[in-house]
């Protein structure tokens, strides 16, 4: 038995492995969440650290609450404008297109597994939802960014497609235990789900940003506390009502973020960084529960059931559901080919082996291989296909921002901002009073290679030199205007759709 110092001990190494594990990813190529998951495996019953795990339900119930401040997260950090041109396309992919690929992956599991059709359905069911921390984990952590609304679509899509694939699990579970039941029945019960867990979203989130800026609370941190307390209410309350809880907490952190509220840079900050932590402990979680003996007699099937949803089901999916979105070939070919599988479906297959379903074990060990021969083909390979596609674009060229947290909600004192000096830039080799700065903006550092300058009217920029500059938007706009040559506009109609 161990003991609170030796668990303790262990928790640290572990979290300590993941964050290196996301730093080293970059540079091996690998998707972090392959290698949270590998460390997890190595720590658990039959690898090197013999840590015996093996309790599905505390599994899920982790993965529960990790999935909800993961979707919060993703919804807090969305800006509604940038991803309302293409709110019926991600709709559609959402539910049309996992229904579709759960469909067609059910079909194949029945031939390739020798089961009757509804146990086929459930493994498509649970492979059924693309995972929004994987896609985007390794969308940023390669540095690729891709044109027109590609990058909206699929953020939207991600995270919005997860209370389609828990339904759907759910119910054909309840089909399997009650044979006599209507399928009917389980389409009343999604449209109760979507239709609580939307309006819920939506009530709780509006609520919360007056709520946030009248308490006037004396402690900073108490802010923080209070919007994890708003996440855990939104999924509780609306699974509670019945309706789909990872919906809410989506549509709540969207809600959320696009509006002003005291304190809002410090608390999207703090839940990014709480939803790392959350895909870290889920992940390890999920791989102390993995026996990699188990694993290997269904290698072959589950190679077989991974290629088949990436090169088959996933494709049909998307052509299929976007049909009528006017989206080019190219997009959709790497929108298919994104369709990365992660934690969802790991957490999803935790319930049929509590509900008691048979061959349990087999789909929850075939869906584990899925999900990371997933992660390593596809997560290894978006950056090389978005080039051969020309969906490519270069990051901008700021990226690191220094926030002052605004006082009263929506009034915005400023914020120090590194702006880097871009070739062809009119400001390269002319001295700062040459430059005609708004008076609002002030350049308070020039970082040069491993120099740093404190600046003076009569200082001279290079191209590359990095400006620390404060200054309220406005300002940053203009000063940025001048620092960075804008690439030229590549028109593409189809990355455009």
């Amino acid at each position: 038995m161990l003991t609170i110092e030796q668990i303790l001990i262990i928790m640290a190494i572990l979290l300590a492995l993941g964050v290196v594990a996301s730093k080293a990813s970059s540079k091996l190529g690998v998707p972090a969440l392959l290698l949270f998951l590998l460390i997890g495996i190595l720590a658990g019953s039959e690898g090197p650290g013999r840590i015996p795990f093996d309790n599905a339900g505390l599994a899920q119930s982790v993965g529960v609450v990790a999935l909800a401040f993961i979707l919060f997260a993703g919804g807090l950090d969305t800006n509604w404008r940038v991803v309302a041109p293409v709110l019926w396309q991600a709709l559609s992919l959402a539910s049309i297109g996992v229904f579709i690929t759960a469909i067609i992956v059910g079909w194949f599991s029945t031939v390739l597994l020798g089961v009757d059709w509804l146990h086929g359905l459930l493994v498509g069911a649970i492979v059924s939802s693309t995972d929004a921390a994987a896609v985007f984990s390794v969308l940023r952590s390669q540095g690729i960014s891709l044109k027109g609304r590609i990058q909206p679509l699929l953020e939207l899509e991600s995270g919005t497609n997860d209370p389609m694939a828990v339904f759907l699990t759910v119910g054909i579970i309840h089909l399997i235990q009650s044979p006599g039941q209507s399928p009917w029945l389980l389409v009343l019960l999604f449209l109760k789900q979507m239709l609580i867990g939307g309006v819920a979203g939506w009530a709780i989130g509006r609520a919360a940003v007056p709520l946030i800026n009248r308490l006037n609370l004396d402690a900073e941190g108490l802010y923080s506390a209070l919007t994890v307390a708003i996440v855990l209410f939104s999924y509780g309350v609306t699974t509670a009502l019945g309706g789909s809880g990872f919906l809410a907490v989506y549509l709540t952190g969207v809600v959320m973020g696009n509006r002003d509220f005291v304190h809002r840079r410090s608390l999207t900050t703090f839940h990014s960084g709480l939803a790392w932590l959350m895909q870290i402990i889920l992940f390890l979680v999920l791989g102390l529960l993995v026996y990699p003996s188990r694993l290997l007699p269904v290698m072959g099937v589950s190679v077989l059931l991974a290629l088949f949803l990436v090169v088959v089901a996933r494709p049909l999916g998307v052509f299929i559901s976007l049909a009528f979105g006017k989206v080019g070939l190219r997009p959709k070919i790497l929108i298919s080919w994104i369709g990365l599988r992660g934690a969802v479906p790991i957490v999803l297959a935790t319930f049929p082996l509590l509900e008691g379903v048979q061959n349990a074990e087999i789909y929850f060990n075939i869906v584990f291989f899925t999900v990371s021969i997933s992660l390593l083909l596809q997560g290894t390979t978006i950056g090389w296909l978005a080039q051969k596609l020309k969906l490519q674009k270069p990051l901008p060229a700021t990226d690191r921002r220094f926030p002052l947290e605004m006082l009263p909600a929506g009034e915005e004192q400023g914020q120090v901002v590194e702006i880097t000096v871009s070739e062809g830039s009119n400001a390269v080799d002319r001295q700062l009073v040459a430059l005609h700065l708004p008076r609002e903006a002030h350049i308070m550092l020039v970082t040069r290679k491993n120099e740093h300058l404190v600046p003076r009217g009569s200082t001279t920029i290079r191209a590359g030199d990095i400006l620390s500059v404060l200054a309220d938007q406005e300002a940053l706009g203009k000063v940025r205007s001048i620092m960075i040559k804008a690439p030229p506009v590549e028109h593409d109609p189809e990355a455009s759709f």
